[in-house]
């Protein structure tokens, strides 16, 4: 029996506009990353998207001969890999806007829409098994499909280029999926399509509705949503369906301690903050940023990643795998988060996962992504981890090749903002990421007297190296805006200047507003506090403690210490990517909080981590720590919960 809606008939009204987000992209906007992470973005472009459809054509093919016998032997999730990819690189495009690029997508989605049967379907599932979430090779009594999950991911990336392009062809073949799965679910269908089983992920189309029914208006994507939502909490003779995000959040569970919670849920979850934007109601929105605290408070690594063996635990010491697919979700969700209440802890967060989990579950080539970033452990590639989802024509693919990309890709979403102020007549821009960087993007006023003015803002600086940022803003023409500068929680004394002059009140965990009449020429000098900072461990972690430096996490690499390496205790062998425990830690010297301030320390040989700093151990011996995202780069083992005293 379905469960009772949490809300009265009223939701099912057509929405009289929708709610503003308190900070969003603009879709001008272009960044042009330098540094470390620029090299990143060239290296992934470069080394995947441009070659991953070609060396892996079944990527495509799937979708072409799925009803020609004999039937390709698929993982059950197959539907999903060109959507993430396309979503990925898109996303990736947004920041980069390489041409080569752009031509490749502008081949890659025609041939994906042209797969597109006459009622609507994109997946690679024989026609008697479209959307019944069941492998026809098994049967009702074998493996779930997740067909409609395909499905999302594919609405997903078609919006995202259609957003990006305005390709018409790529809206309309989302309406078409969107149409097929109304008329096969909703009002009262003979199956719901929470009884397909594979809820957490199933359910996901609810995400893409909401975003397709603000393009479209269209009312019954809306309703579709909407009962989607209703079936959050059906409960089956074995026990919830699904997760019950909605009522169990208003009751202030955990989200661990809900009944499904895979990450995969992340993405039917940002639908609430989707319906939120659409229909004002507040227990959209009080149900969303409760999950997100839970996962901040509860499930988040030392690292920034998110789950513990493709879940939330309720334990950031958990060992068990960190999956790559999970923390991407846990930053779109974290940027939803960001649109929704503007609040600069929320971009700390997703600077945190970016500059140490997205970097380190890459390999700086480009070349392959990790499937478990551990925090201690090993840095092995996807297509090694998980290779049982490798087949014919797509040797390379697996859920989380086709999707780590978009770790870097999101930076087109929260690098910089535009809000909009009380009174104001532009836009203020609100400035996240930090880095070297040319950030250009376009105010536009409201109402009939329209004004724009395109406004370009520089970064000369080494961050996250060191603290300092050199910023210089300049509009085309003398405007008044206001400027927004992330100040980190963890800068405990932040210093800033205008034009040499000092700004007073700069706090941290906060904007820094800088409302003037903006010119060329205009500069800002930020320089944010450095100091190490420690989060001791418990549970697992217990007796030990991550040290970070800015935003990175410092990590012990065998690497960069050799010479104590080879001296330590012969008979470890190897290190347990599954499980650390049943392995020997790396073996290091111990640090003293109190004397372990660090020097910058330069590697003149090749492959050289972001960030080295030398400290003296106890016993004087020199001990040197990187930066995460570059740990484990050569296939050392490294640590990042170390043996610190005096914490």
């Amino acid at each position: 029996m379905m469960a009772e809606s949490v809300f009265d008939d009223k939701s099912r009204e057509p929405t009289t506009g929708e709610l503003d987000p308190a900070l969003d992209r603009h879709t001008e906007t272009r960044l042009d990353l330098g540094g470390w992470l620029g090299g990143y973005l060239k290296a992934v472009t470069e080394q995947w998207l441009l070659v991953a459809p070609r060396a892996n054509p079944a990527m495509l093919e799937m979708f072409r001969d799925r009803d020609a016998p004999p039937y390709r032997q698929m993982v059950p999730w197959a539907g999903e890999f060109a959507g993430k990819y396309l979503t990925a690189a898109v996303q990736v495009l947004r920041v980069t806007g390489d041409p080569r690029l752009r031509a490749l997508l502008e081949d890659f989605v025609p041939r994906l829409i042209g797969f597109q049967a006459e009622d609507g379907y994109l997946g690679p599932w024989p026609k008697a098994h479209r959307l019944t979430n069941f492998d026809p090779l098994q049967g009702e009594s074998g493996m779930l499909t997740w067909d409609t999950w395909g499905h999302y991911h594919v609405m997903l990336g078609l919006l995202f280029w259609h957003d990006e392009t305005g390709d018409e062809a790529a809206l309309d073949a989302v309406i078409h999926i969107a149409d097929l799965l109304c008329d096969g679910y909703l009002g009262e269908p003979k199956r719901r399509l929470v009884d397909t089983g594979s809820t957490e992920m199933n359910l996901a189309p609810v995400h893409s509705l909401c975003i397709l029914y603000r393009r479209t208006g269209t009312q019954r994507y809306l309703d579709l949503a909407l009962q989607l939502v209703d079936e959050f909490a059906a409960a089956g003779p074995e026990g919830p369906l699904a997760g019950d995000y909605l009522r169990q959040a208003l009751a202030g569970r955990e989200f661990f301690e809900m009944p499904k919670p895979r990450w995969e849920s992340l993405h039917p979850i940002m639908a609430l903050a989707e319906l939120y934007s659409i229909t004002g109601k507040t227990e959209y929105r009080q149900a969303f940023q409760h999950i997100w605290h839970s996962i901040v408070s509860h499930d988040r690594h030392n690292n920034g990643g998110f789950s513990s063996g493709e879940k939330a635990s309720g334990n950031p010491y958990d060992w068990a795998p960190i999956e790559t697919c999970c923390t991407i979700a846990w930053i779109a969700l974290s940027v939803e988060m960001l649109r929704m209440t503007g609040e600069s802890t929320v971009a700390d967060e997703i600077e945190l996962s970016t500059l140490n989990s997205v970097a380190g579950m890459h390999s700086s080539s480009g070349r392959w992504a990790t499937y478990n970033t551990p925090m201690d452990g090993a840095r092995r590639a996807s297509a090694h981890s998980i290779v049982f989802q490798a087949r014919e024509g797509s040797p390379e693919l697996n859920c989380c090749s086709v999707n780590s990309n978009r770790g870097f890709g999101m930076l087109s979403d929260w690098a910089l903002m535009h809000e909009w102020g009380v009174g104001a007549a532009l836009p203020g821009l609100v400035l996240n990421y930090y880095g070297p960087s040319v950030l250009k993007t376009v105010l536009e006023s409201k109402g009939d007297a329209k004004e724009s003015v395109d406004v370009t803002l520089t970064q000369t600086t080494d961050y996250p190296v060191s603290g300092r940022i050199l910023l210089h803003v300049k509009p085309a023409k003398p405007s008044e805006f206001s400027l927004k500068l992330r100040i980190p929680f963890w800068s405990a004394r932040t210093q800033v200047t205008v034009n040499g002059a000092p700004v007073r009140d700069v706090a941290p965990g906060r904007y820094l507003t800088l409302s003037r009449r903006w010119q060329v020429g205009d500069e800002v000098i930020l320089d944010v506090d450095m100091s190490l900072r420690f989060w001791v461990g418990e549970r697992e972690c217990a007796g030990l403690t991550s040290i970070y430096r800015g935003p990175l996490l410092l990590v012990y690499d065998h690497r960069y210490n050799l010479p104590i390496a080879a001296a330590a205790d012969p008979q470890v062998h190897h290190y347990d990517e599954w499980n650390p425990q049943r392995s020997p830690l790396l073996s290091m010297p111990v640090l003293d909080a109190r004397k372990s301030t660090g020097k910058l320390v330069a590697w003149n040989d090749w492959l050289p981590p972001l960030l080295l700093l030398e400290f003296e151990a106890e016993g004087g011996l020199p001990v040197r720590l990187c930066d995460f995202g570059s740990a484990g780069e050569a296939g050392t083992p490294y640590r990042s919960w170390l043996n610190v005293r005096h914490t």
